[in-house]
């Protein structure tokens, strides 16, 4: 999805010991869909390789208003995009056309840049059509950010689920619960969707270097603090960590990984450790010179022009 500014996110330091930092996204709309940004905020610009994290909706679509982001260009990152409501359709300058369902993963990489744009299907296109989901940008290793653009896309089928015991969790990337996700990453990466029934407890990976959980629904506590949806509670490295269902269970992401080689700079949709690149990548899209999407109408701008 193409970024566009937001107030910032709202952050809190906590001294319960498994949380060092709680943030509390701003919201805005693009169109009829409201989206709540958590990162990056000044106080943590990432988790993980995790540079970019926007909850989705739910947004019920009226009025003949759908979600319709056109082309827009990305370099250096890869977007994950995860859907817990409707459908989305991808499409790319690679020639991919996607639809995307809740349990299923698109992963895009740009590297050296790519082209796409998110639209609700035909099917969706009618009064009382839901979507809910999370975009996540994923920041490219220095080594790789200019690799060649790809996209793969994992239906539900290869996903696998922790289920069991009043818990229901789809490892959408990384190793955990003696599972593997079969999505390829370039470094070590952690995301997960954990649904958990009144008074359930899961206890999360500990190896993962950098970790972070964000609320969906209902209330939660971690080592005994309590936490609710729409929050991201940043948690302490290293220490072991026990998630405890509400009264009404809780639905919450979990994401993290192996921090980043370096400070990323990030303007618009491009994500680079080079401010030159960013430089390049702005005027190569202002010129036309990014490939175009097959059958796709006019793009979205730089910002400002």
């Amino acid at each position: 999805m193409s970024h566009h500014d937001a107030p910032e996110a709202v952050c809190r330091g906590e001294d319960c010991r498994p949380v060092d930092l709680v943030i509390e996204p701003r919201s805005r709309h693009i169109g009829a869909f409201e989206v709540r940004r958590v990162l990056p905020v000044a106080q943590r610009r990432s988790v993980g390789p995790f540079v970019f994290f926007d909850q989705m909706g739910p947004t019920v679509f009226q009025n003949g208003q759908f979600l319709d982001v056109g082309p827009h260009p990305h370099i250096g990152l890869s977007t994950i995009t995860w859907l817990t409501e409707g459908e989305i359709v991808h499409r790319d300058s690679l020639g991919s056309v996607q639809t995307i369902r809740p349990g299923e993963v698109n992963w895009m990489t740009a590297g050296a840049g790519v082209v796409h744009s998110e639209r609700s299907p035909d099917s969706e296109r009618r009064n009382g059509a839901r979507v809910a989901g999370i975009q996540a940008w994923i920041a490219l290793p220095e080594t790789e950010q200019d690799c060649e653009p790809s996209f793969q896309h994992y239906p539900s089928t290869e996903i696998p689920w922790l289920i069991g015991d009043g818990v229901r969790a789809a490892l959408i990337v990384g190793r955990a619960w003696g599972m593997e996700s079969p999505v390829v990453t370039p470094t070590d990466t952690l995301y997960a969707d954990i649904a958990l029934t009144p008074g359930t407890a899961l206890d999360l990976p500990e190896d993962t270097p950098e970790r972070a959980v964000y609320g969906l629904a209902g209330d939660f506590r971690l080592n005994g603090a309590q936490f609710g949806p729409n929050l991201m509670t940043v948690l302490t490295s290293g220490t072991a960590v026990t998630i405890h269902a509400g009264p009404e269970g809780a639905r919450l992401m979990l994401c993290g990984g192996e921090p980043l080689d370096g400070p990323r700079h990030m303007y618009w949709n491009f994500v680079s450790t080079s401010k030159d690149r960013i430089e390049a990548a702005k005027r190569d899209w202002t010129e036309g010179r990014f490939a175009s999407i097959p059958g796709e109408g006019p793009v979205i701008p730089l910002p400002g022009h």
